[in-house]
C-alpha cells in the first residue's frame, strides 16, 4: 500500500504556486474538489472506451498515455510527480477516449474533476486562470512533441528527452521510450550508444 505522499492542503498550494496566486478561501475551494487516488504498477487509471472526465495531478509515481494502431501499443505521453496528465479531446467533448492511461509504478495522484473545476471556477477569477494555465501547458507540451517527431532526428529527439526529462529516461521501459520517441528499440539502442550525456 502507498502512502498518499501530499495531503490535499499540500496539492491545491502546488497547483496554485505552479499556476495561479490563491486566497487562503481559494485554497480551500480547490482543495475541496481534489480527489486522492492510488494505482498500482500496470493498472489502468483510464480505458479506451471510457470518457476522460479528470484532470489528473501526479504526486508520487509515473504514468504512460498510449493507444493501439494496426496491433501494436503506441506511447504518447509520459509523466512523472507534478505533473499533470489527461486525455484532452475526450474530457472537452465527453466522448469515449481511443487512449488509455496507465501507472508505469504504483502512482498516486489526484484527480481533479472537470465539472467541480468549471463549478468552483465560476466562483473564482484565480481558480479561472489556474484551469487555463493547465489547459495552456497541456496544449504547448502536445505542439513540441509533435514538432519534436516531425522535424528532429532520432538523435536529436533522444538528447531533448534526456535534456527535458532525464528522470524517464532512467525510470521508464526502453520500449515506451522508443515508442514515445517513435523509433524501434533497435534504433533506440544505436541512438543511446552515440549520444554524449
Amino acid at each position: 500500500m502507498i502512502n498518499l505522499t501530499l495531503a490535499p492542503r499540500d496539492v491545491a498550494r502546488e497547483l496554485a504556486r505552479r499556476y495561479s496566486t490563491m486566497t487562503h478561501d481559494e485554497l480551500d475551494i480547490l482543495e475541496s474538489i481534489l480527489v486522492p487516488k492510488r494505482y498500482a504498477k500496470g493498472e489502468k487509471i483510464l480505458a479506451e472506451g471510457e470518457v476522460c472526465t479528470n484532470i489528473y495531478w501526479i504526486v508520487k509515481g509515473l504514468v504512460r498515455q498510449f493507444y493501439f494502431k494496426n496491433g501494436k501499443e503506441l506511447t504518447e505521453y509520459m509523466a512523472a510527480e507534478n505533473t499533470i496528465c489527461m486525455c484532452i479531446e475526450s474530457l472537452f467533448r465527453e466522448e469515449p477516449t481511443h487512449l488509455q492511461i496507465m501507472a508505469v509504478e504504483p502512482t498516486v495522484l489526484y484527480l481533479i474533476p472537470k465539472a467541480d473545476l468549471e463549478a468552483v471556477a465560476m466562483k473564482s477569477v484565480n481558480i479561472q486562470i489556474l484551469y487555463r494555465k493547465i489547459l495552456e501547458e497541456s496544449l504547448i507540451l502536445s505542439q513540441k512533441h509533435a514538432d519534436m517527431l516531425r522535424f528532429e532526428s532520432a538523435q536529436d529527439r533522444y538528447q531533448k528527452l534526456v535534456r527535458r526529462n532525464p528522470e524517464l529516461v532512467l525510470r521508464v521501459p526502453l520500449v515506451y521510450i522508443a515508442s514515445y520517441l517513435q523509433m524501434t528499440p533497435e534504433t533506440l539502442s544505436r541512438v543511446r550508444n552515440t549520444v554524449q550525456i
